[in-house]
């Protein structure tokens, strides 16, 4: 009896073993599938990667060697690691480059400061480095301000949008350089709007700081290309030419999708706010709220005037926003949150806004011609013209630019 009893018993315990053996191998064949797919997959997107210029140190580190250097950024102006990022100014600090200042456009080093509010001087209180403001008493460094300076960096990261005054700050570093005899050198970033071009083109007696080269409204193309075409088109003051540097991004064309890790100023939060900048930056010149004093900046608009609706929200000081239009107000208006992703420049929304404003409250404010470009289209609003003449009449223009942009286009659309 106990001899069947053993016997039962190893029986029972061998068949144990043998389908714990299979259960083991199956788990680790599974951890071995899984690992495979879990490296294919990273290796995959390390692959199709966006790598912007910045993070291409071996082609430029080399050209600062032994330079006296003047960095022009913000809070973009990053190296991507594994870690997350870098500030390039600390990245440079720690490969023993010189830096003997850094200059700073509209918003400031850090971003913080709102629209159109002057930027002071001052030190960056991490790398005690002087911090010299383009956007307060001069928007161009001037030949002081330069004349310790061998070579400048450029690396503030794009919109792709005319009245977005980076590449204005491009401009005027260009041709201060160009006079100075300093190279120049563009590190290359992504244009989230770079997937199509359009809206109204500048007319050159409506330059300003928010506009000064005869483009449309959307560009299409990188901070590096629309460097090259401020140099071959000659836009510089008396022809000058800068002695330019781009370091091109890897693994990108206009079609890519590319979302900011960084906030590139205080009110364009998202990529929602991004995409909708383009269209509904045309309020800046009006006295209609396009979502400032909001966390919904740029993705809504509206009035305290518009007639009452189901959506409606209340301006409030917020960061980037101290005096938002139509400050604690209630204000009714348009959602745009849930909007697909646009390949063009919505105009509706502006005629929206125009038919629902009272003809006893002024509508268009100082600075709408400037943003448009021109004066036709407040007279185009005004004369009830629909979307769809109003667009077709950008094209004429439009098309002329894309003979132009292709000379200097480092990536396929």
């Amino acid at each position: 009896m106990i001899s069947k009893l053993f016997k039962n018993t190893y029986f029972l315990l061998v068949l144990i073993c043998f389908f714990c053996l299979i259960s083991c191998s199956a788990k680790n064949e599974d951890k071995k599938t899984t690992s495979i797919n879990k490296n294919n997959t990273a290796n995959t997107v390390f692959k199709n990667e966006i790598i912007v210029g910045a993070n291409s140190t071996e082609l430029y580190l080399p050209l600062l060697k032994g330079k006296k250097v003047g960095i022009i950024a913000n809070q973009t102006s990053v190296i991507f690691n594994k870690n997350g990022y870098t500030h390039l100014v600390d990245s440079l600090l720690l490969q023993n480059v010189t830096i003997k200042k850094v200059f700073s456009p509209e918003h400031g080093f850090r971003g913080k400061a709102d629209a159109s509010e002057t930027v002071k001087d001052g030190f960056d209180a991490k790398s005690g480095l002087p911090i010299i403001s383009l956007y307060g008493k001069n928007k161009k460094p001037t030949a002081e301000q330069l004349n310790d300076i061998d070579v400048i960096v450029f690396d503030i990261q794009d919109v792709g949008v005319r009245f977005y005054t980076y590449i204005s700050t491009l401009h005027y570093v260009m041709e201060a350089c160009a006079e100075s005899n300093i190279p120049v050198i563009v590190l290359d970033r992504p244009n989230p709007n770079g997937h199509y071009i359009d809206g109204p083109t500048l007319q050159i007696k409506h330059t300003s700081f928010v506009g000064m080269h005869t483009v449309p409204l959307v560009y299409g193309m990188t901070i590096g290309e629309y460097a090259q075409m401020i140099n071959g088109e000659n836009w510089l003051k008396n022809n000058v030419k800068c002695n330019l540097t781009i370091i091109p991004l890897k693994n990108y064309t206009h079609n890519s999708s590319y979302s900011l890790p960084i906030r590139p100023s205080p009110n364009l939060p998202n990529d929602m706010a991004i995409n909708l900048y383009p269209s509904l930056g045309f309020f800046e010149g009006t006295t209609i709220n396009a979502g400032r004093g909001t966390e919904n900046q740029f993705q809504q608009y509206g009035a305290p005037f518009f007639p009452k609706s189901e959506f409606s929200y209340t301006p409030q000081p917020n960061f980037g926003s101290k005096h938002p239009k139509h400050e604690s107000k209630l204000c009714y208006g348009v959602n745009l949150k849930n909007t697909p992703k646009l390949n063009y420049v919505n105009i509706q929304w502006l005629i929206d806004a125009y038919n629902k404003t009272p003809k006893n409250e002024s509508f268009f404010g100082s600075t709408f011609t400037i943003h448009a470009g021109n004066t036709e289209l407040e007279n185009q609003l005004k004369n009830g013209l629909s979307a769809k003449q109003i667009h077709d009449s950008w094209q004429p223009e439009i098309e002329k630019f894309k003979k132009i942009r292709a000379k200097y286009l480092l990536y396929s659309n």
